[in-house]
């Protein structure tokens, strides 16, 4: 048996543990197996593995995770293991590092002889062969340091989403003590032209075109490529090798149809389903699509009626802004936006709007000082909960605790949820809010201020598809959308839609 044999054979004794194909013997498809061919069997003149670093770079879903855990296996206890071995994989944060984890685990789990030779420690993400003395260990970019580490193996997952390289040179770097060290970077591509991921791509089109002699490293690029059809089928398998096998085709087909309808959705279609390298952070939502949704609203006579309430707070530059949704009112939008009143002519001049004439006009609100008087604030809210039925005011935390203590001293009690900006709870409040400006079940008079918002705003995606607001890349501000999300999500939330089931007996409750 050669080399890549015996990691073949190792991996295809092992367990699928999630998924359809739960409970089956891990069998390698030729594509995967010409990956470990391409790895393990390329010899020097001492029978060393010559490669030392791989790049594999493919779209999602197409078994990253699975086949890196098997690899962590395969160098901790299969045949590539070392006396002392240190086997590391690496993601960009603590979920993404633990998802490789958390799979070899199961793999082990499933095999009673395996799982007795080890020691797994879920607290700190590691594993332990007892008879090499060799351990692995999952690691984030939010870990303080990797300085001091002897790896034998480093699997980095996801490498694109990193949020700097430090993790990564010290993890390659750590491997000089190694005769047979290898590095394997998983990942899908980054849309950024200067990340560590994509020197790494650029390396390979170079090794893979010859122009760069490298024959320690060994490239695997599935990628459409950027002048193709990205529609065409045909072309989705060049960035799928499972396409139609483990990797969804009707699933895929979904999102290509609402891509193709939504410009912020193709940037996520052409980089995590077709592996290019295009920049994610686009434009939230077609002024077309808003402008059809600005169908007047009544503020009077949504007195009294319940509604979500959304609360992003300004400093000195940022708007404050609250926005709130009623959900039993054809989806009225009602906004309130507030203003420091100092230098606001120096405020037109810089952000190229009408303050002023906003805040004549009344869609726009000032308070004292050059910076957002939380006091203000604090009594506006208190009027505006006596108007309307919040149900909940969902907020950012940035600064929030300055607002608090003005509410309690002046005995305003609001039904406050903590909202974070990340991809976990702003990913189903974006889409939430999407479907339903698309669908037209959402209206908000057309007011200017949020209007303003909505079209300087623009998403960025995660490697799951995520999508959250980014205030860094939009083209200026975006509060009053942030705030619209925001009530619109924990409504969502809240909300627990009622669906008949005409097979069972009863209604079931989605919660």
């Amino acid at each position: 048996m050669t080399r890549a044999d015996r990691v073949i054979a190792f991996i295809e004794k092992l367990s699928i543990t999630s998924g359809e194909l739960a409970g089956q013997p891990f069998t390698l498809r030729p594509w995967q197996r010409g990956i470990i061919r391409g790895i393990y069997d390329p010899a020097g003149e001492d029978d060393r593995r010559k490669i030392r670093t791989a790049l594999l770079t493919v779209a999602r879903k197409n078994g990253k995770t699975t086949l890196a855990a098997a690899l962590v296996l395969a160098h901790l206890l299969g045949p590539e293991r070392e006396q002392r071995g240190q086997v590391y994989s690496a993601a960009a944060d603590r979920k993404q590092a633990a998802l490789i984890f958390e799979e070899a685990a199961a793999m082990l789990r499933a095999d009673p002889e395996l799982a007795g030779r080890v020691k797994i420690l879920e607290a700190t993400k590691r594993i332990v062969h007892y008879t090499s003395g060799s351990f692995y260990q999952a690691l984030s970019a939010e870990h303080r340091t990797a300085h001091g580490f002897s790896a034998s193996c480093v699997i980095y997952d996801e490498l694109a989403q990193a949020p700097n390289r430090r993790l990564f040179d010290a993890l390659t770097t750590s491997t000089a003590a190694r005769a047979e060290p290898l590095t394997l970077v998983i990942s899908t591509q980054s849309a950024d032209p200067h990340s560590i991921m994509s020197e790494l791509v650029d390396h390979a089109e170079h090794v893979l075109a010859g122009t760069i002699d490298d024959p320690t490293f060994a490239p695997f690029i599935f990628r459409v490529p950027d002048d193709a059809d990205p529609w065409e089928e045909d072309n989705w398998r060049l960035a799928n090798p499972a396409l139609g096998d483990f990797r969804s085709l009707d699933e895929m087909r979904a999102y290509a149809a609402t891509a193709k309808r939504i410009p912020a959705r193709e940037a996520t279609f052409r980089n995590l389903y077709l592996n290019q390298r295009v920049d994610t952070t686009v434009n939230f939502i077609a002024s077309a699509d808003w402008d059809a949704c600005a169908a007047s609203v009544d503020a009077a006579e949504l007195r009294g009626r319940p509604c979500f309430a959304g609360l992003d707070l300004g400093s000195t530059q940022d708007l404050t802004a609250l926005v709130l949704y009623f959900p039993e009112d054809g989806g009225a939008v009602l906004p309130f936006f507030w203003v420091p009143e100092e230098r606001l002519d120096e405020r037109e001049d810089r952000d190229r709007v009408p303050y002023r004439t906003w805040a004549r006009e009344g869609f726009i609100e000032t308070t004292r000082g050059r910076a957002t008087d939380k006091k203000t604030i604090a009594l506006r809210l208190g009027e505006i909960a006596g108007m309307y039925d919040i149900r909940k005011v969902a907020y950012d935390r940035w600064r929030i605790e300055d607002l608090k203590r003005e509410l309690a001293d002046e005995g305003i009690d609001l039904p406050l949820e903590n909202w974070g900006q990340g991809f976990r709870d702003m990913s189903p409040a974006v889409d939430a809010l999407e479907t339903l400006v698309l669908d037209a079940k959402l209206h908000h008079g057309g007011h200017p201020v949020l209007r303003w918002n909505v079209a300087n705003a623009v998403v960025e995606s995660d490697p799951a598809g995520g999508r959250k607001f980014t205030k860094q890349k939009s083209a200026d501000r975006i509060d009053g959308l942030v705030a619209l999300a925001m009530a619109v999500g924990v409504w969502s939330r809240e909300a627990k839609p009622v669906y008949y089931d005409p097979t069972l007996p009863l209604v079931i409750e989605l919660g």
